[in-house]
């Protein structure tokens, strides 16, 4: 069997869809499955993980003309939906999903939002890298409530004016504030700790050092910085309209749609960490888990 994946694996601190871009290579590989990142016609399948175009110039309709030629099949993983001022590529997903013989969605929101009714699909959440677990262990508050986060993308939806409002009250609450990552041209923080992108053994180290995990994204389709936070053992503090993150974080702690809701929301954890942190310890999903489970979908396309 012949399998093209559109995208290829990155080195360096990257988006959740790169590690589970590598971790399907590698398992196809272990599995001797041929992994092709050109399309001919000994391709048998086609596993499109963005149907905008690749670095080799091919895009959605380069595999549905594949398709048509020479009968391979299309998996197609929706990652990223355009809700981050994308507004073309939400209606690409719209139309390449109907197109495609079996769907993947990180999430029940991300089916919705793109308003999917076809039965041909699958919701497969997300899952993180088993490093992120190495450094989980019971703990217990001192003086100061480490929270962090951390993201790669500059996005005004991560956002921002939440840490920024956090960074200027985090010191009268007795919070010590970690924001790892890339942040815009205009944003500074003044009393907390900024940590410039960190390769991923480095970004589990840190989020282990730390008690409680704040997000505060808009619209994510299948977030996968809350469930490296989540593997490390921390509580998160998410944000109602997270998307996803609402799905995945859900029993492991406390939403929020304000600014004052959000400091309330740590609060109460803070408060109650020990019961928190309990259920956060039983989280057990890796991206290896996630795998399997495309695994038996593209055995399933035979």
């Amino acid at each position: 069997m012949r399998v093209f994946i559109d995208r290829q694996p990155v080195i360096g601190p990257w988006g959740g869809g790169n590690k589970t871009v590598t971790a399907l290579h590698s398992r196809l590989q272990i599995e001797d499955v041929e992994v092709s990142y050109f399309l001919d016609e000994n391709v048998d399948l086609i596993f499109c993980f963005d149907p905008r175009q690749n670095d080799a110039g091919l895009w959605y309709q380069s595999y549905l003309d594949h398709k048509n030629r020479f009968g391979s099949k299309i998996i197609q993983r929706v990652g990223d939906c355009g809700t981050h001022g994308k507004p073309e590529l939400t209606q690409l997903v719209k139309q390449s999903t109907y197109f495609s013989d079996f769907v993947i969605f990180p999430s029940e929101w991300a089916k919705r939002y793109i308003q999917y009714n076809q039965k041909k699909c699958s919701v497969i959440p997300n899952g993180p890298n088993e490093i992120f677990y190495k450094g989980r262990h019971n703990r217990s508050l001192g003086k100061l409530t480490k929270v962090v986060t951390h993201h790669w993308s500059t996005n005004e939806k991560k956002g921002f004016d939440f840490y920024r409002r956090l960074d200027e009250v985090a010191e009268s609450l007795d919070i010590n504030f970690t924001y790892i990552g890339r942040i815009p041209a205009n944003f500074e923080l003044k009393n907390s700790e900024y940590i410039e992108p960190l390769d991923m053994e480095a970004v589990s180290s840190k989020i282990s050092e730390s008690d409680l995990y704040l997000t505060a994204s808009l619209e994510e389709a299948g977030a996968n910085h809350v469930l490296e936070a989540l593997a490390s053992g921390l509580p998160v503090v998410y944000h109602q309209g997270g998307g996803s993150i609402a799905e995945y974080c859900y029993g492991y702690g406390e939403g929020y749609s304000t600014f004052d809701e959000m400091i309330e929301s740590i609060k109460k954890i803070i408060e109650n960490y020990q019961n928190y942190h309990q259920n956060t310890m039983t989280y057990s999903r890796t991206v290896e888990d996630v795998i399997d489970d495309y695994m038996d979908v593209i055995c399933n396309q035979n």
